[in-house]
């Protein structure tokens, strides 16, 4: 049996990452104008500390100046509002990442929302998530334009396909069906309310698993011949498919790590140095 090709994040990532620090140099060269990435953290979450500190060094790698906020875990929804608002107002930051979760005493959407919609490079605003959804300028869900871009890479057209995404969270599950969408692919949305959850599996050309729940998505239940995008990562590197009954079926998969994961920090310095571009036009 012929086993899935994989589908090499790592690799399509440092492309992109290549080109864009061309970009950055351009632009700095033309303008002197540093596209700047401004990180908030609340608290001291070690995964959530590690990420930040891994945007901070692919920054580097890209040309882009890395300002970082760390605020204490205690920092209330309004402060944090305040401190987003101020580096929105801030002509020398063009874009800004909340790194997430930031505690549940915090109302996480609020603070989305203080972030100027032309510094939201992580995608993650109500008019990031309606420019996704119409088609419109503007800036992607990063961990869902990731996924896209590896479609594209491997040469996979949405359009009429029938397209299963597991999860629906507002940063990753819902605005990666509105891309698919976009492209003319039939898309279902499951969850954990969806019954008969590997029945809709079975029926889907592309599956996007997005939940956070280790191998839920099993090998007997994907299409022979699909291509099987993990988005989750779960403890123990493994995602939210099981990698080795799944690759047995597959036509392209993702691996955990090495998949989507380098694409989605990819997909954010991309985004930084075009929105900085924006200010210099």
């Amino acid at each position: 049996m012929t086993q899935a090709r994989l589908m090499d994040g790592t690799a399509l990532a440092r492309r992109i990452v290549e080109e864009t620090a061309k970009k950055a140099a351009e632009l700095t060269a033309r303008t002197g104008v540093t596209p700047c990435l401004a990180t908030v953290l609340v608290g001291e979450d070690p995964a959530s500390v590690t990420y930040v500190r891994m945007k901070q060094n692919r920054c580097r790698t890209a040309g882009i100046a890395s300002r970082h906020v760390a605020l204490p875990a205690a920092t209330t929804t309004a402060e944090l509002v305040g401190t987003l608002r101020e580096l929105s107002a801030d002509p020398t930051v063009h874009g800004i990442l909340l790194q997430h979760p930031v505690g549940d005493h915090v109302d996480e959407r609020a603070a989305f929302e203080a972030i100027a919609p032309e510094k939201d490079v992580d995608g993650v605003t109500f008019a990031s998530f309606a420019t996704m959804s119409f088609g419109l300028p503007g800036f992607v869900s990063c961990t869902p334009g990731g996924i896209m871009r590896l479609l594209d890479e491997y040469g996979v057209d949405p359009a009429g396909k029938r397209a299963v995404v597991v999860g629906r969270s507002a940063i990753l599950g819902k605005p990666v069906g509105m891309l698919l969408l976009a492209r003319d692919a039939t898309v279902t949305y499951c969850h954990s309310r969806t019954a008969d959850l590997s029945a809709a599996v079975r029926e889907a050309d592309i599956v996007v698993a997005a939940v956070g729940r280790p191998r839920l998505i099993r090998g007997q239940d994907i299409k022979p011949g699909a291509v099987v995008i993990d988005a989750g990562y779960n403890p123990g590197n493994v995602g939210d498919v099981d990698f080795d009954s799944a690759v047995e079926r597959a036509a392209l998969i993702t691996p955990v790590p090495g998949g989507v994961g380098p694409m989605t920090i990819a997909t954010l310095l991309e985004q930084t140095v075009a929105a900085a571009e924006a200010t210099a036009a």
